[in-house]
């Protein structure tokens, strides 16, 4: 079994192009089940928790594809990132004050035809990031249509429209 291992997927760095095809393959599969392991927050929310979870695979994966560290402890330590951003996932949605540690909250950025500049400046965004974000999300130009604009935790800048009298 050893010997066919060896044959199909190679060990080390010496690698031939069909080699690293079958551990593409082997890859993908796995990526895909840990993908699904991991939950649908890790790719639809965008946070910066998920962001780590993306880099970390994507580097880990890419090396047993390649060769550059042993394929089952890649796979090993995988998992483990996976289940661990499961369980910070969890303690997040469960608790606030470590959702908050963790994550932060939204931040006012624009509020009744002002900006707020003090919030603007920790945020490190300056107007025209706002206003692109405005065009962005609410589909205008107006900033007399906006109420409020909110800076989210993943980044995204988030107009609340006028309620219309």
């Amino acid at each position: 079994m050893d010997k066919l291992w060896e044959e199909v997927f190679g060990s080390g760095k010496e690698l031939n192009a069909l080699q690293m095809c079958f551990r593409g393959l082997l890859v993908f599969i796995i990526c895909w089940l840990l993908i699904r392991l991991s939950g649908r927050r890790s790719f639809g929310l965008k946070t910066p928790l998920d962001n780590v979870i993306v880099i970390l695979l994507g580097t880990l994966l890419g090396r047993g594809v390649v060769g550059a560290s042993p394929f089952v402890p890649i796979v090993a330590v995988s998992t483990f990132i996976v289940l661990l951003h499961r369980f910070v996932g969890w303690l997040m949605a469960t608790n606030p004050g470590f959702s908050k540690i963790m994550e932060g909250e939204k931040i006012l950025l624009f509020n009744k035809g002002n900006f707020v500049l003090k919030n603007m400046k920790s945020a490190l965004v300056c107007k025209e990031d706002v206003l692109q974000g405005l065009r962005n999300a609410a589909l205008t130009e107006d900033i007399n249509k906006i109420e409020k604009i909110y800076i989210e935790r993943n980044g995204e800048i988030s107009p609340i429209k006028k309620e219309k009298t």
